[in-house]
């Protein structure tokens, strides 16, 4: 069995793995999955009602943490095992559903596949915490991000061209098998140390989000996502209408925007671990306010791809940073839980963004609701500087 903490190298690929089976997933859940309702005849309203209830899980997180450091009759190495199989078998089972008359068997299914990765994203994560040092947690972080943006980029591309050139059903059992093969790589690794289960497990997660520290980075995090969910879902709209892209030239702008999240993810953490989460974050929420004001100026693709891959850029080293943080201040005997409700935060604002750009773009138009995005972050500038000449976020 391999020692993560005498191999580095082991623990990077562990993680970064399990992150990209993670943006497989994902992947499916937004791209392939309405696809292939659609495909099916399901109609649109149905196809969007599905796609919204198999989400729930991304935003429950903290029930599957709350569980992980519940019952501890296993440990974190064999949640993550027992989650990533879940999900691998649900996928394959996937395979062979036809949604079209068995539509509400489909969404439980797949529903299932997302709890599956939901215990991996958990336990996985706690994991990390007990075997990462604070000096290396930027770029283990940095390195889960790229691994799940590589993830969802790559499940976009190949799982799409297989249900093109074949069917979606051989798509869904590649992506299990695809998933079922990483799980082999945790299986050779030594387990983690077990913490010893907390008693009283919610009385200490409230003792801990008393910290200030604590609290102001639970504050911090919906707030400085909620640019990035308005950008996510308003840029290829704006591609669509505004500069009149196709449906192929939005793919490959998104795709560059993918690749530059990957780049900016790994270099954000690695610079996070050498001068201080606090600069690198101020220096990103800058970046991010001129980089998106600059869109207003966007009249073809040419200078959409230039902006948009930078703002890729500072998105993926933004998440990096801010996970990192998180790992910092979480007590590591109730990892799971108290990391999966700052995540469940951070993911509640990105979620606030993407439900707001639609009137926003509808009251304010695209240039308005740039603006409008690139202010929402003066208030996180604002409030990461007050926590900070307070000495509540010193990492």
């Amino acid at each position: 069995m391999i020692d993560l903490q005498k191999n580095q190298l082991a623990k990077f690929i562990l993680f970064t793995s399990l992150y990209f089976a993670e943006g497989i997933q994902l992947a499916i859940t937004t791209i392939l999955v309405p696809l292939f309702l659609l495909n099916e005849n399901i109609s649109p309203a149905i196809t969007t009602i599905a796609a919204s209830t198999i989400m729930v899980p991304w935003a429950l997180k903290f029930i599957f943490g709350w569980i992980v450091d519940s019952y501890r009759i296993i440990n974190k190495k064999q949640y993550t095992l027992i989650g990533g199989l879940i999900s691998a078998l649900a996928l394959i089972i996937l395979g062979i559903i036809n949604p079209s008359s068995n539509i509400y068997t489909f969404i439980l299914i797949l529903f299932t596949a997302q709890c599956g990765i939901g215990i991996l994203d958990v336990s996985m994560d706690a994991w990390a915490i007990t075997e990462t040092k604070k000096k290396e947690r930027g770029k283990i972080n940095g390195s889960m991000m790229a691994g799940f943006f590589s993830g969802t980029a790559f499940g976009s591309a190949f799982l799409t061209f297989i249900a093109d050139q074949s069917t979606f059903s051989i798509s869904f059992v590649s992506a299990g098998i695809i998933i079922l093969s990483i799980m082999t790589i945790p299986i050779i690794t030594k387990k983690p140390v077990q913490q010893k289960k907390q008693k009283k497990l919610t009385k200490l997660v409230l003792k801990e989000f008393k910290k200030k520290t604590t609290l102001s980075l639970a504050i911090l995090l919906p707030i400085i996502s909620i640019n990035s969910g308005i950008i996510t879902l308003a840029a290829p709209l704006f591609m669509n209408i505004k500069l009149n892209l196709t449906v192929t030239h939005i793919g490959l702008i998104t795709t560059v925007f993918t690749i530059a999240r990957v780049i900016g993810s790994l270099t954000g953490g690695s610079i996070s671990d050498k001068i201080s989460r606090q600069k690198t974050l101020f220096f990103i929420i800058i970046s991010t306010i001129l980089s998106t004001i600059s869109l207003i100026l966007v009249n073809n693709w040419i200078t959409m791809i230039l902006i948009y891959s930078i703002i890729g850029f500072l998105n993926g080293g933004l998440f990096t940073v801010l996970l990192a943080s998180s790992m910092d201040i979480t007590n590591a005997k109730i990892g799971a839980f108290q990391f999966s409700i700052l995540i469940s935060l951070m993911n509640a604002g990105e979620l606030t963004g993407e439900f707001i750009s639609g009137p926003a773009i509808t009251n304010l138009g695209f240039n308005g609701m740039f603006l409008f995005s690139a202010w929402i972050l003066g208030p996180s500038l604002l409030f990461l500087y007050t926590i900070i000449k307070k000495g509540y976020f010193t990492h």
